[in-house]
């Protein structure tokens, strides 16, 4: 390799335009620009400096002139290099590395680097030979999976110089442009998306793509080799903005997980006095390691959202740019050399060596003057310009325990020491693989005791709702105990009414026999009453039809009588029906005879005698019908009861 040399990781900031959800919330845009190198966000007008701004209106290919023209070049070199875009979702990381793939205006930064490393290499020595191939891991949760051959994990391990590698993953050789975009269309056809409330096309994993060139020159059989990394990271999440849910709630706990290992991993490279550095907290960072303080010229594309609404995103990935800004990495061109390289390189060390000695034997010279409290002029001091020009001290001595530089070995101990070596990184594989392995074990063991806890929690609360169940059964059985010993109480109450009315009822049904077997005498008593009440109808009825023939008859006689007695009396008829009292039909045969008689005399003592004899005449009539005597026999009857001397009227009957 070539002399080291320390390089800042590049932060470029990109903010894109605002979206149409934020133009129909009447987002306010919050960035102010001063210079391409600094913006100004927010109420405190905090500025933040970066080696590049890029606003809203740069397009795809000045995107790509100031963040990744320049490393392509390096690559080619042979120096390592890494862009990727960091940033919350939906900031435009995947529109800034890939873009349109297909579309010369709209392509991202991986087509374009893809499109300019060809064109690179058709126009360099025809005597270099390239040999290109090219990787792409999707990192969702960790361990990594490949995306061009399955979705099995793989391990990440170390090669010799220590620089982490994909272990098992399949390559792809590429010779065109074509071929690379093809590896890229493959790779994204496998790449997982969800739908969330800020991305209609949110990438659910951290996408790596490595370009791995290798150039040899046929003449003077020199090597290079460089590495690209293009990393389009998933985006930073807030669950309340998103609206993730299930399975993409998941997704973003293990994105935001890596991601804040990739924060902790910048933090503690920007502050530079810790000695560990978690790079193995998360695959995406071991992956990464080469690129983070180590041998590469990495930059880091910052996307952010110009709108109100993610303020407070937009200034974290701000600060994250910031710290990210201040560490260094140490590059060098990665160079093969021949055996012939390794000679010169050994004798400029050798000399280098020796010139170092040289000085630090005059320096010693010095440290001692002083000590003995000799004070050394200015002029006999050594200065940095000096410490080329000294020649050896024969009288000063060398330091005696300087171990050379190389040591000469054995063909049998370096083979030993390789195969030693070899065993070890053996040994580290299968660490690693075991590490692996447990990991997987221990993420499995996580996810069923997460499963068993939330079966616990699930059956905590059902045992919960039990409880709550048995005590509000308990307390409904309570309730219904009470309730069954007022029942059984009144049920107590309702058999002694029970009882007693059943008493009554047995003497009301005693009494009612009674009644009705009165109530039947009183009937058999009352049908024979009704027998002789109809019987005494027809009797009567009899009776009056009887008077009524009788009295028609003696209505004929008495008008015969009137005739004889004379004109005066001839009107007697028409009241002979008001002489006897209305109620004489319901009087006793004893009362009938005393009214009659009564009459009779009241009849025979009044002026109108004719009158009086007509009435006697009804009178004898009405006992007639009330008796069983014959007419003479009345008319004697009536003359002895009444007149005294009846002969006349016994003698006028007698003739008739």
């Amino acid at each position: 390799m070539a002399d080291p040399a320390e390089c800042s990781i590049k932060v470029m900031c990109r903010f894109r335009p605002l979206n149409e959800a934020e133009i129909l919330r009447g987002d306010k845009f919050i960035p102010k620009f001063k210079g391409e190198e600094t913006v100004v966000i927010g109420v405190s007008r905090k500025p933040y400096v970066f080696d590049r701004v890029l606003p809203p209106n740069t397009t795809q290919e000045q995107v790509y002139n100031a963040c990744a023209k320049q490393i392509v070049k390096d690559v080619l070199e042979g120096y390592n290099g890494t862009i990727f875009a960091y940033g919350q979702t939906s900031s435009g990381k995947t529109h800034t590395m890939e873009g349109k793939l297909h579309d010369p205006q709209l392509m991202g930064i991986i087509p374009r680097i893809a499109h300019d490393i060809f064109d690179h290499i058709y126009s360099m020595d025809e005597n270099l030979e390239f040999h290109i191939k090219s990787y792409l891991w999707n990192v969702p949760y960790d361990p990594p999976s490949f995306f061009l051959v399955s979705k099995t994990n793989l391990a990440v391990h170390e090669d010799k110089n220590r620089v982490p590698y994909v272990k098992g993953c399949t390559e792809r050789f590429v010779s065109s442009p074509e071929e690379v975009l093809d590896v890229i269309d493959e790779g994204k056809a496998n790449r997982h998306v969800a739908v969330t409330n800020m991305n209609e096309h949110s990438s659910r994993s951290h996408s790596i793509f490595l370009i791995n060139i290798k150039q040899e020159n046929v003449e003077t059989e020199k090597k290079l080799s460089g590495k690209l990394y293009l990393v389009d990271l998933a985006g930073s999440e807030k669950v309340s903005k998103t609206g993730a849910e299930g399975a993409v709630l998941d997704e973003a706990k293990n994105i935001n997980k890596s991601l804040s290992a990739l924060g902790n991993v910048i933090s503690a490279l920007a502050e530079g006095t810790k000695t560990h550095v978690p790079y193995r907290d998360s695959k995406m960072t071991r992956i990464l390691q080469d690129s983070l303080g180590g041998n590469c010229r990495t930059t880091i594309v910052i996307c952010c959202s110009p709108s109100i609404f993610n303020e407070a995103e937009t200034k974290s990935t701000l600060m994250f740019g910031q710290r990210a800004k201040t560490i260094k990495n140490t590059v060098c061109v990665n160079v093969e050399l021949t055996a012939e390289q390794w000679k010169k390189k050994y004798e400029k060390e050798k000399e280098k060596n020796k010139s170092l000695k040289n000085v630090i034997q005059h320096l010693e010279l010095e440290l001692n003057r002083w000590r003995n409290g000799e004070a050394v002029p200015e002029d006999e001091q050594i200065s940095a310009k000096d410490q080329k020009n000294l020649e050896p001290c024969d009288n000063t001595p060398i330091i005696d325990n300087i171990t050379p530089v190389v040591a000469s070995i054995s063909t049998e101990e370096k083979q030993k020491y390789d195969e030693e070596i070899a065993s070890l990184y053996r040994q580290l594989d299968d660490k690693d693989d075991e590490i692996n392995q447990q990991s997987q074990l221990a993420e499995k063991l996580k996810q069923q005791m997460l499963d068993q806890e939330e079966l616990l929690a699930s059956t905590r609360r059902d045992y919960e709702k039990i409880q709550e169940e048995l005590t509000r059964l308990q307390i409904e059985n309570e309730a219904a105990k009470d309730e069954v010993k007022e029942v059984l109480q009144a049920l107590e109450e309702l058999a002694v009414n029970y009882d007693q009315k059943s008493q009554e009822v047995e003497d009301k049904t005693r009494a009612n026999e009674q009644l009705a077997d009165e109530l039947a005498q009183k009937s058999t008593v009352l049908s024979a009453t009704q027998r002789e009440l109809g019987q005494l109808q027809e009797l009567s009825n009899h009776q009056k039809k009887r008077a009524t023939e009788i009295l028609n008859l003696l209505l004929k006689d008495l008008g015969e009588i009137g005739g004889i007695i004379g004109t005066n009396d001839v009107k007697t008829v028409s009241w002979l029906s008001l002489l006897l009292p209305p109620n004489l039909y319901l009087l006793p045969y004893e009362n009938k005879e005393r009214v009659c008689i009564s009459k009779c005399f009241q009849w025979h003592n009044s002026e109108n005698a004719p009158r009086a004899i007509s009435s006697a005449c009804i009178c004898i009539l009405y006992l007639h019908l009330e008796s069983n005597l014959t007419k003479e026999a009345l008319i004697v009857w009536v003359s002895n009861k009444a007149f005294g001397e009846p002969q006349h009227l016994d003698h006028r009957y007698a003739n008739r």
